[in-house]
């Protein structure tokens, strides 16, 4: 797990340890030193702690002229023993929503599973970004499916037209604006 780094092709737009707004502001990384585990394998010290054992994350990229926020994630989703969505929902989230950030890509293609608990946490998110949206990238199949076994995809769209699975080569700005499209298009808007 140590190898598995976040997407740093975007540094040169966005760096989330320079942002003031960013929950992150002022972090300074060590990349000689791996002190990060989950299930006791070190990850890359690159990776954001959020307050779970068992998730990381990544700001990718903040718009805040627009609204969007590109997350990337590591590890095990868990909200049945960890409750990850609340230390997500509380830590990040409200801060971001705090900015007038309410479009939020969330890239899974390093999330390995997904243990789902009630869904409250997901239902006020989908409440409190009002004229924005959230949806999912990336994640693999059965991750997805045990997401919707617990009404997930109500209030995170996913699947279908949504997985873009060249946004690497895209700028950040012009990836978020495809996804805004796709979105609005599957809302009917």
């Amino acid at each position: 797990m140590h190898d598995i780094e976040p997407y740093y092709g975007w540094l040169k737009y966005y760096d989330s340890s320079r942002d003031e707004y960013s929950p992150f502001h002022g972090k300074e990384y060590n990349y000689d030193m791996y002190s990060e585990t989950i299930y006791g394998y070190y990850i890359a010290p690159s990776w954001d702690f959020i307050g779970s054992e068992t998730l990381y994350i990544k700001i990718l990229f903040l718009d805040y002229d627009a609204g969007y926020a590109v997350i990337e994630f590591l590890g095990e989703w868990n909200d049945a023993i960890n409750n990850d969505v609340m230390h997500l929902k509380r830590n990040i989230i409200d801060e971001l929503l705090g900015v007038d950030i309410n479009k939020f890509i969330l890239i899974g293609e390093n999330i390995l599973n997904f243990h789902g608990s009630d869904d409250s946490y997901y239902e006020e998110w989908f409440e409190d970004v009002e004229e924005g949206w959230v949806t999912a990238l990336g994640f693999r199949d059965f991750v997805l499916d045990e997401m919707n076994q617990y009404n997930i995809d109500t209030y995170i769209n996913s699947g279908g037209n949504l997985e873009v699975i060249n946004w690497r080569t895209m700028k950040p700005q012009m990836f978020c604006q495809l996804v805004d499209g796709l979105i609005q298009k599957r809302l009917g808007m």
